[in-house]
C-alpha cells in the first residue's frame, strides 16, 4: 500500500552555490580510446545504415505525394492563366 506524498515527506536536494554543475568543462579524451570505440562502433552503424524495405517504400510515397501535388498546383494554375476572367 503506497502512502501518499507529504511536505514533510519529500526529499530536499539543496540547490548548488557555484551555479550548474552540467556546466563545468570536460577533461580532453585521449585519442587512443576515442579511435578504439569509433572501431568498435562502425559495424552497427553501418548496419543502422541500411534503409530497409518499408523505409524505402514510405520514403517513395512522399515522393510520389508530393509529384501529385505539384501537377495538381501546376494544373490549377496553368488553367486560371489560359482562361482569366475580366471584371470592369
Amino acid at each position: 500500500m503506497s502512502m501518499p506524498l507529504t511536505y514533510a515527506s519529500q526529499n530536499k536536494i539543496p540547490a548548488p552555490q557555484g551555479g550548474f554543475l552540467s556546466f563545468k568543462p570536460l577533461p580532453p579524451a585521449s585519442s587512443s580510446s576515442s579511435s578504439s570505440n569509433a572501431s568498435m562502433v562502425i559495424p552497427e552503424v553501418a548496419e543502422a545504415a541500411e534503409v530497409s524495405p518499408s523505409l524505402k517504400n514510405f520514403l517513395l510515397s512522399i515522393i510520389a505525394g508530393g509529384v501529385v501535388l505539384t501537377a495538381i498546383i501546376g494544373a490549377i494554375v496553368g488553367v486560371s492563366n489560359f482562361d482569366p476572367v475580366k471584371r470592369t
